[in-house]
């Protein structure tokens, strides 16, 4: 492998990687040679996702934990530090998604996806820069975006809301942190063929609305953001920070 992209040596912690989007980076990760820290809720997934990667010869371990709750992650970083274990790069994937109009929308669930798809990437990402900092070792941070970084849709004011902050946030950390060799970075993906998206999927109206809008005329496949990862996990992004750089089949560039 090109040492550009070769992780070997590094860890990496990806937050909802137990299924979806997230379990694609961690394969993506662990191939390219990192050892890789799962994060989800249930033990069932995460059997799996583990007796998966492992299968393969890759490295791999995971935490439940709720990657809104402050005292829980600084929990596993405590219990890594006592390890030994250092945390190189973290990809802040864990996101859930809630869809009702604003006028209906209530008080609590607007603050769930806030918390799940934000707030959490602010805890994480500054648990994991603090002892990037601490060691002198700098590090990767790639928050996750969306489309909705960009652009809104109706029923979805949370989730855009959510994933609008990201970007910023990525923003935010990169002005902070590029100091001490931390490059934070932000993947957008588009529309992904994933377990969140199925009932999209299904929706034949929606769908025909997807493959009709983008010009590449489909939905994208989880794998296809593997490459966006390593880049920017690895050396060869080490002069890039502050970005957000979206997979989308070109959705975008056509609004």
């Amino acid at each position: 492998m090109n040492t550009l992209f070769n992780l070997s040596g590094k860890t990496a912690l990806i937050t909802g990687s137990t299924r979806g989007l997230g379990f694609a980076y961690a394969a993506g990760l662990a191939e390219a040679g990192a050892s890789v820290i799962l994060n989800g809720t249930r033990q069932e997934h995460m059997d799996k996702a583990l007796c998966h990667l492992q299968a393969k010869g890759a490295q791999a371990r995971g935490f439940l934990f709720d990657v809104a709750q402050e005292a829980q992650i600084e929990q596993v970083f405590n219990q890594l530090d006592a390890e030994g274990v250092h945390v190189d790069i973290v990809i802040n994937n864990a996101g859930i998604q809630f869809r009702k109009p604003m006028l209906e929308l209530a008080l609590s669930d607007w603050q769930r996806v806030i918390d799940t798809n934000l707030t959490s990437a602010f805890l994480v990402g500054r648990a994991a820069a603090r002892r990037m900092v601490a060691r002198n070792s700098g590090g990767k941070i790639i928050n996750i975006g969306s489309l909705t970084s960009e652009a809104a849709r109706a029923t979805v004011a949370p989730y855009t809301a959510a994933k609008g902050g990201i970007k910023l946030l990525t923003k935010s950390m990169a002005a902070e942190w590029a100091q001490y060799n931390i490059q934070t970075n932000g993947i957008g993906p588009g529309y992904i063929l994933t377990d969140m998206n199925e009932a999209l999927v299904n929706d034949q109206a929606f769908n025909a609305w997807v493959c009709n809008s983008n010009p590449s005329g489909r939905w994208g496949h989880p794998e296809e953001l593997i490459g966006t990862a390593i880049y920017l996990a690895s050396n060869a992004s080490a002069y890039v920070n502050g970005q957000m750089i979206y997979v989308d089949g070109g959705w975008l560039a056509t609004l």
